[in-house]
């Protein structure tokens, strides 16, 4: 299975927010493991970058969290023709409409993010860490 992380999902990981930490982390152990292919839109590595400096003050802590991200997760291009398509979603929020159509052009089978409420006019399967959780551990 292929799956965009939305921006949330990392950060909780990387600053251990509770109670989301949990489900992040069982998440990236299975993209760790290989089983579920991870991937997140180029420029959700400078969003995390920013997010992880100022909330932890830590030049250095903002770098590793740039350096883990790029082992572990597959990044989606975000170029002209990424940026052209988001535009012209007309969805309200640019950035989630970057990660939308960096998903469909990298054939993913779904995002995984805590706030579906931003992707419901998305053409794929929006689902919480929990939700793909629940189905990959069902029998």
């Amino acid at each position: 299975m292929r799956v965009l992380v939305d921006t949330n999902i990392v950060l909780d990981f990387i600053l251990d927010r509770e109670p989301f930490v949990a489900e992040a982390s069982t998440l990236l152990e299975y993209i760790a493991s290989g089983e579920i292919e991870g991937y997140i839109a180029a420029t959700t590595l400078t969003n995390i970058f920013y997010i992880v400096k100022r909330a932890t003050r830590s030049l250095e802590r903002a770098k590793q969290a740039v350096s883990d991200t790029l082992t572990l997760m597959e990044i989606c291009l975000v170029d002209k023709s990424i940026l052209e398509s988001a535009f012209a979603s007309n969805l309200n929020d640019f950035e989630d409409a970057v990660q939308i159509a960096c998903a469909l052009a990298n054939d993913v089978d779904a995002i995984i993010t805590r706030d579906a409420q931003d992707f419901v006019d998305a053409p794929l399967s929006i689902l919480s860490a929990g939700e793909l959780l629940n189905t990959l551990q069902s029998p």
